[in-house]
């Protein structure tokens, strides 16, 4: 067996503790050697509830703990200059999304990390959720023909985008972008903490955004209710010219006259011998297998740790899985958005400097 991945993470907050947990889940795998909060009671805290040693000082962390590499885990503005600091020291990065929190900085930053020859990749996890992963994988299977269409209700703005592209294929291609919001009440829902407000009400924003990339298109449908409402579910439809997904339910010719019906199914373990997710299949094929079991993760926590074993190959072998380019392009596109909404026009995007 050999030695587990070591990183650290600077930043303390919501995010950070996913990383935290898969470490914690799978100690063979991974190590969090260190993190920096802005603060020592901070530090002193995440030191008590989870063993690991706390910093204040960015060179202090990365003297004393000498970390693989760094997860960035801190908030829009302060993301740039943090990963800047990395790459003139050397230390490749794992960033949060988004890397930079508008279209002059994710430019420079781009920029100022090729000349100092950083080495930097994005925690984009969406795409490699095991459901998406299994969507996506099926999607370019040829199966269902060319892809044209993605219609996407599962996250907010850069996430959404990245699963738009990821099943239509599309690399840094200009799209023409319109959208519209539209206000409604739903009944507010649980926190991340899970605390609930009762039968109180409030006002939901939906936002629906068309991305028309000339041979493809993508929809982005999506309201912040849906991450913790009891009651708004996620979607994807994805069409080809031989058939289309829905959910878990695929749908393609085998010829002109004999369509196949097929369910996307989960594999889970048992209470005898774990809660973990096994893998997913269609029909008699593995579409997804779970490389982290008998680990209890969530969704969620697979795919960051997916992005953390390619981070560790990254660092060793060079093989990009989520440059910072395609963080970029993904914000870009989701900042195009939000013009197209707010000012009630079409926007056309641009090829960026980033763009290979």
């Amino acid at each position: 067996m050999s030695a587990p991945i070591r990183f650290g993470i600077v930043g303390t907050g919501w995010r950070s503790l996913f990383y935290l947990r898969i470490a914690k889940a799978l100690p063979k795998r991974f190590e969090v050697c260190g993190l920096v909060s802005r603060t020592q009671a901070r530090a002193d805290e995440m030191e008590r509830e989870w063993g690991v040693k706390g910093y204040t000082s960015l060179d202090e962390f990365l003297s004393k703990a000498r970390p693989g590499f760094v997860v960035a885990s801190v908030p829009w503005n302060v993301n740039p200059g943090l990963l800047l600091t990395l790459a003139q020291n050397k230390v490749p990065a794992l960033s949060e999304t988004p890397p930079a929190p508008d279209l002059p900085s994710l430019i420079s930053l781009n920029e100022d990390v090729a000349k100092a020859g950083g080495k930097i990749q994005v925690a984009e996890e969406y795409h490699r959720r095991p459901f998406h992963a299994a969507q996506i994988d099926l999607a370019a299977s040829g199966i269902l023909g060319k892809i044209s269409h993605a219609q996407i209700s599962i996250g907010h703005g850069y996430h959404g985008i990245s699963l738009i592209r990821r099943f239509l294929g599309i690399g840094y291609e200009p799209a023409v972008i319109t959208g519209k919001s539209f206000k409604s009440m739903i009944v507010e829902a649980p926190g991340r903490k899970g605390e609930g407000g009762g039968e109180k009400t409030k006002e939901s924003i939906q936002e629906i955004t068309f991305f028309d990339f000339g041979d493809r298109a993508g929809v982005l449908d999506f309201s912040n209710d849906q991450y913790f409402s009891l009651i708004r579910n996620g979607r994807v439809l994805v069409r080809g010219e031989r058939g289309e997904i829905i959910n878990d339910e695929v749908v393609y010719l085998k010829d002109p006259a004999t369509p196949i019906r097929n369910r996307l199914t989960r594999h889970d373990g048992d209470l005898l011998v774990g809660l973990y997710l096994n893998g997913i299949q269609s029909g008699d094929n593995w579409l997804y297998r779970n490389p982290f079991t008998p680990a209890s993760l969530t969704d969620d926590e697979i795919a960051i740790a997916d992005c953390l074993a390619r981070m560790d190959e990254y660092v060793r072998t060079g093989k990009e899985f989520y440059p910072l380019a395609e963080g970029s392009q993904d914000h870009y596109l989701y900042l195009s958005s939000m013009q197209a909404i707010r000012n009630s026009e079409v926007v056309k995007t641009e090829r960026q400097p980033w763009a290979r």
